[in-house]
């Protein structure tokens, strides 16, 4: 089985374009974004991790507290990164038993820290998403209800777009045209990965 991963920073349009190839080809999804908020809620040593790192408060009675631990880790590069480091080898382990399970020919990883991530190794074919960083802000602030000086400060804290664009084996712009064709390089890309 063949591993595809699709990345790119916030608003870049990835968790669209996912959701595109899912619906025309039946691919199996691994969104570890989402499966790492639920490990955070749900594995008492990662729970234990981050309470040690963010205190008492990183949890309501309702689960996570996403407000307090986003706005401490986003504004200091040393605790986002330790917090990393509790989250992201768990979010892998899943993974991998999540790809044992699967049966297609290929399964897809979308990840928006991937080549900052354990996931590195973890995948055939890396696939970046795109945008003009004015549309990402856009979409953020529509999406999360966060200021655009929030946005522009996470984004700022990603790895630059240079950067992911030069380990891509394919880069895709979704920068507000149709997802249609953004989807046919990707479909090419998959054509490519079976021969």
């Amino acid at each position: 089985m063949k591993r595809v991963a699709i990345t790119g920073g916030i608003g870049s349009g990835k968790s669209t374009l996912c959701r595109v190839l899912a619906e025309r080809h039946s691919i199996a999804i691994y969104d570890s974004d989402r499966r790492a908020k639920e490990i955070m809620n749900s594995d008492p040593q990662v729970r234990e991790g981050i309470v040690a790192l963010f205190g008492s408060e990183a949890y309501t009675p309702e689960g996570l507290n996403r407000g307090h631990i986003a706005s401490r880790a986003f504004s200091d590069p040393t605790l986002l990164s330790q917090l990393n480091g509790v989250v992201h080898p768990r979010v892998v382990a899943d993974f991998e038993e999540w790809a044992e399970g699967e049966s297609g020919d290929y399964v897809i990883v979308e990840s928006a820290l991937l080549f900052s991530s354990p996931l590195v190794g973890h995948y055939d074919f890396a696939v970046v998403v795109d945008a003009p960083l004015e549309l990402r802000v856009e979409r953020c602030v529509a999406r999360d209800g966060l200021s655009p000086e929030q946005v522009r400060e996470r984004i700022s804290r990603q790895m630059s777009v240079e950067e992911m664009r030069s380990r891509a084996d394919i880069v895709v712009v979704a920068d507000g045209r149709p997802l249609e064709p953004l989807a046919d390089h990707i479909d090419q890309a998959i054509r490519q990965l079976k021969k």
